[in-house]
């Protein structure tokens, strides 16, 4: 967002207000005043050697390492319990682990959604309570973001993956948190922000959103580090993780922060699909070990992960798991099915994920209270207006001096004290 002396950057509203709890909000007078977060990288990848019948061992392409094996968490031996022996015997001891899919026939109507014509994050478990799938697509929230923002498909293809990976990665939170995930590399992307709710709702930008495909993927992210911040109302500090960009195609960094920064063994694949600028498929899906996963069913999962693969395509397409079956009209429960077959399915529910800004008007006042006065008199007498754009939704507030000083002489209580502001948003009325 743009930040002149005339220009208040609605950026710095939603990205310090909404995390009021755990940064202070300064007010910004400059357009390279504000940044991502600035943080010092870490983080190690350790990924699982994939099994299969012959000789214990197969060849995956280096794209499918994180996507279609599991990322194991250091000091975890559990997670590190893969058989060694034949598929066949993996195959039968998987079976004896969970009941046979047939006997297993759970109601999926409610979840159908022929087409992906709706936006869904499909959660189910295996029968055995060992693993958790998750399968999100969100076509329609990333065309809505490409034309608020007016992106290139590079920049939309790694906002539709860092949404993607958000959305799954905190699925199953409650309905007030927050999840936000920061992709802070040194590539001419600038940097990429996604944040989520446990209701779906969905914002984000991207720092250059006129990126020319030029680039690719990785090129555009760079190198830097993975930031995560969850936070809920009543929390008395939110939670900050951090590690660093090791691929820079966003869901294969995003699952090694999983591994790393929150012990969570999982499988993890994003990736989106264009035409122009048009997004013809957005999805991917998050696989994750749950405590006391028998071994036989980890193995069995990594077998249908593969097939997922040659479903899909050949192994060196596995950075567009899963866009391709979605292009084809396979749903978020079709491909929930093919990674729990033969696990059985309990599906745990969905939700539609929507595009939701919180940008107000008020929110930009309060950016103004926070000003010396002496620098909102200036702005009103060269500039005559204050105008201010978000850098999540687009949208445009203007007022003119005689509103801006209204709404100054009405204003009450400290600005900079969040108790103050909520207390006269609740005397008008207002969120």
């Amino acid at each position: 967002m743009t930040i002149t002396r005339a220009i208040f950057s609605l950026q710095i509203i939603m990205a310090s207000l909404t995390l009021s709890t755990c940064t202070k909000f300064r007010p910004l007078t400059t357009a390279a005043a504000f940044q991502f977060p600035s943080l010092s990288s870490g983080g190690i990848s350790l990924l699982a050697s994939p099994s299969s019948g012959r000789s214990g061992k197969r060849c995956v392409s280096s794209s499918a390492y994180g996507r279609t094996t599991w990322r194991h968490v250091r000091g975890d031996i559990e997670s590190w319990r893969m058989t060694s022996s034949s598929e066949e015997e993996s195959s039968s001891g998987a079976a004896a682990a969970a009941p046979a899919s047939d006997t297993l026939l759970p109601n999926l109507d409610p979840y159908k959604n022929k087409n992906n014509l709706d936006d869904q994050v499909f959660t189910a478990m295996s029968a055995d309570g060992g693993i958790k799938v998750t399968v999100a697509t969100i076509r329609n929230l990333l065309n809505e973001m490409m034309i608020q923002h007016t992106m290139n498909p590079v920049p939309g293809d790694a906002l539709g993956r860092a949404t993607l990976c958000a959305l799954m990665a905190s699925n199953g939170m409650q309905e007030e948190q927050m999840f936000q995930l920061t992709m802070k590399g040194d590539g001419p992307l600038r940097g990429c922000l996604a944040i989520v709710t446990g209701k779906g709702e969905a914002r984000g930008y991207v720092g250059n959103p006129f990126l020319s495909d030029d680039f690719t993927l990785k090129e555009a992210v760079g190198k830097g580090t993975v930031q995560v911040v969850k936070n809920h109302p009543e929390w008395t500090n939110p939670y900050n993780g951090i590690t660093g960009i090791r691929h820079g195609d966003i869901d294969r960094d995003v699952g090694i922060y999983l591994a790393e920064s929150e012990q969570r063994s999982c499988a993890l694949a994003a990736a989106t699909a264009f035409n122009g600028i048009l997004c013809t498929a957005a999805g991917g899906y998050l696989v994750e070990r749950l405590p006391d996963c028998a071994p036989e069913t980890m193995a069995h999962m990594e077998r249908n992960l593969a097939k997922l693969v040659q479903m899909n395509g050949e192994d060196d397409e596995a950075a567009a798991l899963p866009t391709n079956l979605m292009l084809e009209g396979k749903t978020p429960v079709d491909i929930a099915s093919f990674l729990l077959d033969g696990l059985g399915l309990e599906p745990l529910g969905q939700l539609e994920p929507k595009p939701k800004c919180e940008c107000s008007e008020e929110k930009l006042m309060r950016s103004l209270r926070l000003l010396p006065r002496e620098e909102v008199d200036t702005i009103l007498k060269e500039k005559e207006q204050v105008e201010a754009r978000c850098e999540f939704c687009g949208k445009v507030y203007r007022m003119g001096p005689d509103e801006v000083e209204k709404r100054l002489r009405e204003a009450k209580g400290d600005a900079w004290k969040d108790e103050d502001w909520e207390k006269e948003m609740k005397e008008r009325g207002e969120n």
